[in-house]
């Protein structure tokens, strides 16, 4: 039997020292993408939003993601609750904008409306001319459908599938990170929101939790030595670390302590001391195409005037910058038959890429 084109193998040579990546086509191949959709983007716990753009009752965020329309919705119990993003009727995507859209949904193809809870609350002339409520026509059974949802501190997570574990287990090993760090004193700080990246979603995880690249990518903007770094392989967690001796956090690059860590399949976030935190959404659009929106926030105890905001703006606009051109390259490169068998690894600062590859092939298989 011939193999799936969207199956997946990494490279094993003999010499544990020589390993190889994810080959190609899980970058660039439209087959492999409608693939991972099902599996690796919708069994887990996808970040989808930020809980703080929710401000009153009625405002709705549609999500393009994993190749499937969502809607977000703050009800009349304050709780953001999640649906997929199409009428009951004739499956029309209801909303295409964020805003506040008031007490009722209403499709624009023919009138179907719909309350914050996602029930169905009319049904104009269904049954013929003024008949609005035919005889066995139950409207409870015809509400928008439900997604699976969960809001640690101020991120938003869907389960698509409805079959990943609870979160708190799903997400343990990343949640014991943060023993030390009272994540719900966290404040809003800044947003940067950096639109299309034209790569792949896992090109900017995998160059998030690999700290090989630092010196070379951002030596205009950090001073963070290799040798200072490590990286963290936890089960679904995966990142790196730096632990310096001498820190400067007043300086215009990147010269304090950081731990940048994962949660599979698309979550990343950022400590770095003192009291900053930075959380990336990074939003699967197609197979070469990448939005991401970066928030930085403060910790317990520490808080950015005007001028320290700006600054961190700038500084972090510009290692974005280096990290997406990289990352663009990156896809890029996957044209070239070269790439076929996934390029090659370094087994001691890659070893968390060579980790969040194996999950993928797992998710995969599933």
């Amino acid at each position: 039997m011939p193999e799936s084109k969207t199956s997946v193998k990494i490279k094993n040579p003999k010499n544990t020292n020589t390993i190889f990546g994810l080959p190609a086509k899980s970058y660039t191949d439209n087959e492999f993408w409608d693939k991972e959709c099902e599996t690796v983007l919708s069994d887990g716990w996808l970040f989808v939003a930020f809980a703080h753009e929710f401000k009153k009752v009625g405002d709705v965020v549609p999500i393009y993601i994993a190749g499937k329309p969502i809607l977000l919705i703050k009800n009349e119990d304050n709780k953001i609750t999640a649906f997929h993003n199409v009428c009951s009727h004739r499956c029309l995507k209801l909303v295409d904008e964020k805003k506040n859209i008031g007490k009722l949904i209403r499709c624009p193809y023919h009138s179907w409306t719909y309350d914050l809870q996602g029930n169905l609350k009319a049904a104009p002339h269904i049954g013929g001319t003024n008949v609005h409520k035919p005889k066995g026509f139950n409207f409870k059974n015809h509400g928008l459908k439900p997604i699976r949802i969960h809001i640690w501190h101020d991120w938003i997570f869907v389960n698509i599938n409805g079959k990943a574990k609870k979160f708190e287990e799903y997400a343990k090993p990343l949640i014991s990170k943060f023993k030390d760090l009272d994540l719900t004193k966290i404040k809003y700080a800044a947003t940067l929101d950096f639109g299309k990246i034209n790569t792949n979603w896992k090109f900017l995880i995998e160059n998030f939790i690999e700290p090989y690249h630092v010196q070379f990518v951002h030596k205009k903007t950090t001073s963070q030595p290799l040798k200072d770094h490590y990286t963290i392989v936890d089960g679904n967690c995966y990142g790196s670390g730096v632990d310096l001796k001498e820190e400067d956090s007043s300086s215009n690059s990147l010269s304090v302590s950081s731990k940048y860590l994962s949660l599979f399949p698309n979550f990343i976030i950022g400590t770095y001391y003192p009291g900053q935190l930075g959380v990336y959404l990074n939003n699967p659009i197609e197979p070469g195409i990448t939005s991401q929106k970066r928030i930085i926030y403060t910790t317990e105890g520490h808080n950015l005037n005007k001028k320290e905001i700006i600054n961190q703006k700038n500084l972090w606009s510009k290692v974005h910058k280096e990290d997406h051109e990289i990352c663009e390259k990156l896809q890029l490169g996957r044209s070239s038959p070269v790439s076929q068998n996934g390029g090659l690894l370094s087994p001691y600062w890659e070893n968390s890429v060579r980790a969040f590859h194996k999950t993928m092939i797992k998710s995969m298989k599933k």
